[in-house]
């Protein structure tokens, strides 16, 4: 750290990621499973995309969601860990100002619409289960490209501040960004400046969208549950449930990390910086990974397309 001047840096273009302070002797041991989990979201995403696009039988709007889910997995893993893990192996720390918004972007934009795309499955799965005899005329091609469209523009027009902000901050304290890669308020708190509007504006942001989206997803799940449990036999409640089992875990594998590290970094203030820098890759990196698997695993479609 003694190697970069961290004072008087006024208008720099060029800004420094640590990776991860204080582990940096066992930077080539960590990214070892994250490398592992990149190869297998490129791997599983990428074979998810190909078995839908192959087979006319999962030309649907369940399929239609998870090709969605499985292009911002793509888009969100390649936009972080590729630098991630030239940090760790060529030590390849410096990041151009302009570079490091558009990663910033990225990430968080298509976090947004990830998010987004798991209501909208959600939704799916609630008018297949509770409203079935139309769930073709609800949800037909057009309807679901008009969802996709929705989801893209929520994702693009929320985070759109977030660069713009930045740029517009003066960094003179230091360019040295302790994380390993351009996380939004890491690099604002770098601004010599009030940095209010960019935190509450931040904050406001994943309030509304986590909110809301757990909010629509609980209220589509309870009903769900209600028609379920309104079955009039216990194979058929097995049945209909195991058909949502997949988008349950997919949603529990998506907010729990988000959560832990959302919670890490608001309260806990005693917990080492390495930790908190770790909790924050491992949100990024595990649900891109474990979504292909748990669709792969879980639907007898898509697995027996698989197979074949």
């Amino acid at each position: 750290m003694s190697d970069y001047n961290i004072t008087d840096f006024i208008n720099t273009s060029t800004f420094i990621l640590l990776g991860i302070p204080g582990l940096e002797m066992a930077h080539v041991w960590i990214s070892i499973p994250f490398c592992t989990m990149y190869i297998i979201a490129i791997l599983g995403n990428v074979t998810i995309l190909f078995i839908v696009k192959r087979e006319p039988s999962l030309h649907g709007p369940m399929y239609y969601f998870l090709c969605m889910l499985a292009v911002s997995d793509l888009v969100l893993s390649t936009a972080v860990l590729p630098k991630m893990l030239a940090i760790f192996w060529f030590i390849s720390r410096e990041i151009n100002f302009s570079a490091c918004l558009t990663q910033m972007y990225f990430i968080h934009c298509f976090s947004v619409m990830e998010s987004g795309i798991l209501v909208a499955m959600a939704f799916d799965r609630y008018v297949a289960i509770c409203d079935p005899l139309r769930h073709s005329t609800i949800l037909t091609n057009t309807m679901v490209a008009k969802i996709g469209l929705a989801v893209v523009l929520r994702g693009g027009t929320l985070i759109l501040p977030y660069p713009f902000l930045a740029r517009r901050w003066p960094y003179c304290r230091t360019n040295i960004i302790p994380h390993s890669y351009c996380e939004h308020i890491a690099l604002v708190k770098l601004a010599c400046a009030d940095i209010h509007v960019s935190s509450y504006y931040s904050l406001s942001v994943a309030f509304l969208v986590t909110g809301l989206d757990v909010f629509f997803i609980t209220v589509s799940y309870i009903q769900i549950l209600r028609a379920i449990f309104s079955l009039p036999t216990r194979d058929a409640r097995v049945k209909t449930f195991v058909t949502c089992g997949s988008h349950i875990f997919v949603i529990l594998a998506s907010y729990t990390p988000a959560l832990f590290s959302f919670l890490m970094h608001r309260f806990g203030h005693n917990v080492a910086l390495h930790f908190h820098i770790i909790i924050a890759n491992v949100y990024l990196a595990v649900p891109p990974m474990v979504h292909p698997i748990i669709y792969g695993m879980r639907t007898k479609e898509i697995w027996d397309r698989l197979c074949h």
